[in-house]
C-alpha cells in the first residue's frame, strides 16, 4: 500500500480576513473624510443664499431706518457701514467676517450680532435637547407598541395620534397646551424660561452658563430649578411632539419589516414571545433610520423653534429672530439664519458618522 504525499496548502485565510478589515477600515474612514469635506461647499452655499435672499431688499441701513432718517442721514450712514460699495465686494468681505466669526452688528440695538448669538443661542439649544428628549420618550416606545398590536385598536389610535402630532401647527398646539395646563388646571407656568426671582439668582452665578438647567443646578436650591423645568414642560410638548409623530410612524414601520426576517421566524420558531421579538429582536435594527433621520429633525426643530418661543416667549434665537424681522434689522437676521445654518450642516455630519458606525452598510 502506498501512501501518497501532500503537500499542505498555505493558508490564506488570516491575511484574507485582514484584506477584509482592512477595507472596512478604509472605507469607514473614507465615507468619514468625504462626509466632512462636503461640508464646506454645502455650509458656502447656505451662507451665499442667504446673503443674496437678504439683499434682494436693497440695503439693510436702509430696510431698517427708511423714513426715520433725513436722506443726508440715511447716506451717511450707508456710507459708514459701507453698503455703498459694489455688492460683489460686499459679499468677499461678508465671506471673511464669517470665517472670523464676526457677524457684524445689529442695526436696531447696535450689539455685535455674535454677542446677540451667544447670548440666545444656549435657550434654542436647551429648547432642542429638551423637545428631541420628548420626541424620543413617546415616538420610540409608542412606535413598537403600535407594532406589537398591528392593524388592532391600539395601532389605529396610535396612528391617529402620530398623524395629529406632526399635522398641528406647532402654534397652535403650544396655545392649546397653554390654555388647558397653564389657564385651566393652572400647574405649568404660561410662558418665558424661568420666574423672576429664579432669574435673579442665575444671573448672580459667577460662571454662568446661559443654559438655565446647569445654571439652577449650580445655584444649589431646588426651588429654582424645579421653576426653570416647569417653564420648559409645554414648549418641548409643543416642539417635540411634532418630531415624536414621525419617530412614531417610522419605529412602527421598521420594527414590522423586522419582524418578516428569517432571524425572527428562527426566534418565533424557538418559541420565543411575540413581546420578546419586539422588544429584544426588532427594536435595535429598527432604530438605524432612527439615527439617519435625526439630522433633518433638528432641522426641522430649530425651524419650529421660531413659532415655540414666539408662543411662550421663550427667548432664543427663535425669538429674536422674530422680533429683528418685525425691526427690519436684515444684518441681525442674517447672522442668525447663517448660525442656524452651519448648526443643521454641521449636526448632519455627525448623524451621518453615528449611522455609518452602527450600520456597516452606510458606505461610499
Amino acid at each position: 500500500m502506498t501512501t501518497v504525499a501532500t503537500t499542505p496548502r498555505p493558508s490564506t485565510a488570516g491575511p484574507a480576513q485582514k484584506k477584509k478589515k482592512s477595507a472596512r477600515g478604509g472605507g469607514l474612514g473614507r465615507y468619514i473624510v468625504v462626509r466632512f469635506l462636503l461640508i464646506i461647499p454645502t455650509i458656502f452655499i447656505l451662507v451665499s443664499m442667504v446673503f443674496w435672499l437678504m439683499r434682494t431688499t436693497g440695503d439693510p441701513i436702509t430696510a431698517a431706518l427708511g423714513g426715520r432718517l433725513t436722506p443726508d442721514q440715511l447716506a451717511e450712514r450707508i456710507s459708514a457701514a459701507g453698503y455703498d460699495r459694489p455688492i460683489l465686494i460686499q459679499y468677499v468681505e461678508y465671506l471673511g467676517r464669517i470665517f472670523t466669526g464676526n457677524f457684524g452688528t445689529t442695526i436696531s440695538t447696535n450689539r455685535p450680532v455674535s454677542e446677540v448669538l451667544l447670548t440666545y443661542g444656549a435657550a434654542t439649544a436647551e429648547l432642542a435637547f429638551y423637545s428631541l428628549l420628548v420626541a424620543f420618550i413617546v415616538g420610540i416606545p409608542l412606535g413598537m407598541v403600535a407594532a406589537y398590536w398591528r392593524d388592532k385598536a391600539p395601532d389605529a389610535f396610535l396612528r391617529i395620534f402620530a398623524i395629529l402630532c406632526y399635522a398641528t401647527p406647532v402654534f397652535f398646539a403650544g396655545l392649546l397646551f397653554k390654555l388647558v395646563f397653564a389657564v385651566w388646571l393652572k400647574v405649568l407656568p404660561v410662558a418665558g424660561r424661568a420666574t423672576t426671582g429664579s432669574e435673579l439668582q442665575m444671573q448672580l452665578l459667577p460662571g454662568k452658563t446661559g443654559f438655565y438647567t446647569i445654571d439652577a443646578i449650580q445655584t444649589g436650591n431646588t426651588a429654582v430649578l424645579t421653576d426653570v423645568l416647569s417653564h420648559a414642560v409645554l414648549p418641548a410638548l409643543a416642539l417635540g411632539l411634532l418630531t415624536a409623530g414621525v419617530f412614531l410612524r417610522l419605529v412602527r414601520t421598521n420594527v414590522i419589516g423586522t419582524l418578516g426576517t428569517d432571524y425572527v421566524d428562527a426566534a418565533r420558531s424557538r418559541g420565543v414571545s411575540e413581546f420578546r421579538l419586539v422588544q429584544k429582536h426588532a427594536y435595535r435594527p429598527a432604530l438605524i433610520p432612527i439615527i439617519t433621520v435625526i439630522g433633518l429633525q433638528i432641522a426641522l426643530l430649530l425651524g419650529g423653534a421660531v413659532l415655540t418661543e414666539t408662543t411662550f416667549e421663550w427667548k432664543g434665537l427663535g425669538f429674536m429672530l422674530s422680533e429683528f424681522l418685525q425691526a427690519r434689522d436684515f444684518v441681525a437676521v442674517q447672522g442668525i439664519v447663517a448660525l442656524l445654518a452651519v448648526i443643521v450642516a454641521l449636526t448632519n455630519f455627525i448623524v451621518d458618522i453615528i449611522a455609518a458606525i452602527i450600520d456597516p452598510r452606510v458606505r461610499y
